[in-house]
């Protein structure tokens, strides 16, 4: 394969890159070349089948596809249909089953009440009083709109396991996307548009990457072949950006998950797809069960796989969730403005932005970039 065949480089075959890469291959009618360093495509969307089980699961944990924006279910479905999953979330605290995100159900059964939705502002009111009234990290935030006790079972524990830090040093914006909701929906996202592919995540990918314009090379470091590219090719990089300029401006902190693999010679182990584990004293975060994420699969088997998730801090080969501290928010204004000063380079997604996205944010971001920029871009030259 000659890389001066290639116009277009694009770094990570995850959402971002394949989406990115699909449309220039498609739109443009341009060769693009994806180099990926892992043995497979998909980033960490990938999918597979249990060997033991026959079970599909998602190697990188539980991806659940949902979005309010049309563009983005239109999109994405000329790739793949969608089943009806809808996802519940449970929290097993002290061997009781709490539902989550916290809701009505929640606070009646954890303070043994039997709360009216309107009377829950009047509750939460109460709880909360005395907590400061202008939070300004993660815990107080926390405190401050649910009270102590639902954030000692719930909240602080996970977090700490999550993130290995004071939840003093989060910022208070990470709590705020975690809603708090005063009628019994269990469902854990309101979009209109939700679901699992029906063929599985990998499928997508295969569809994605399939145009005869991309080549796409596994097992493959970026910067083991980056002097072999022409200068003047466009490169789109959605790996981390600190990584690229070679942590010029110091390193940026991640947190990365493990799985531990177990099968039951049961049917069905825990009843839901997701329960989340929030005491400090159960070394794992949650629990998956993937045969919940097909309802429409008849699964031939007497046994069940589940994943115990561990959060660990990333040696820099999985990174998972940026950790927004105030020195790592610094580097990262640093790293942005000395990657604008580069011609035909593109630092985006997960990795580059150093920011956590939904994967319908991140094909949104994706097509966003290629109208705005990368067509323009290529109608200039």
């Amino acid at each position: 394969m000659n890389h001066k065949d290639f116009s277009y480089i694009v770094v990570g075959s995850g959402l971002f890159g394949a989406v990115i890469a699909e449309r220039i291959a498609s739109q443009l009618q341009q060769k693009v070349l994806v180099i990926e360093k892992r043995d497979h495509i998909g980033g960490n969307c990938h999918s597979a089948i249990d060997e033991e089980t026959g079970i599909e699961y998602h190697t990188y944990g539980t991806h659940i596809f949902h979005t309010g924006e049309e563009k983005v279910w239109q999109y994405i479905n000329r790739f793949s249909s969608f089943n009806t999953y809808r996802h519940q979330v449970l929290s097993c605290y002290k061997n009781k089953i709490y539902q989550l995100p916290i809701n009505l159900e929640t606070i009646n059964s954890y303070y043994n009440l039997n709360l009216k939705p309107f009377e829950v502002d009047a509750f939460l009111e109460k709880i909360t009083k005395g907590e400061k009234s202008n939070p300004v990290n993660f815990e107080e935030k926390a405190i401050s709109s649910i009270g102590r006790e639902l954030y000692e079972a719930f909240v602080r524990g996970y977090t700490v396991k999550q993130w290995q830090i004071d939840p003093k040093a989060l910022p208070a914006e990470i709590f705020s996307r975690l809603p708090v909701r005063k009628n019994y929906n269990e469902n854990y996202y309101f979009d209109e548009w939700q679901g699992i592919p029906l063929n599985g995540y990998t499928h997508i990918f295969n569809n994605l990457l399939g145009h005869p314009n991309i080549s796409v090379l596994l097992n493959t470091d970026f910067f083991s072949i980056k002097d072999t590219f022409d200068k003047d090719v466009t490169i789109i990089y959605s790996g981390p950006i600190d990584r690229y300029f070679d942590y010029k401006f110091g390193t940026l902190s991640w947190r990365t998950l493990h799985f531990e693999r177990k099968v039951f010679p049961v049917k069905d182990y825990q009843g839901n797809a997701v329960i989340n584990y929030p005491e400090e004293g159960i070394p794992y975060t949650r629990i998956h069960e993937p045969v919940h994420l097909h309802p429409e699969r008849k699964y031939n088997t007497d046994k069940t796989v589940v994943f115990e998730e561990y959060s660990l801090p990333d040696n820099g080969a999985n990174p998972y969730y940026p950790i927004l501290t105030e020195e790592n928010i610094k580097k990262l204004r640093q790293y942005k403005e000395y990657a604008a000063g580069f011609k035909n380079l593109f630092i985006c997604g997960r990795l580059g932005e150093y920011k956590y996205y939904d994967m319908d944010k991140t094909i949104s971001n994706a097509l966003n970039l290629f109208e705005t920029r990368i067509k323009e871009a290529k109608r200039n030259q």
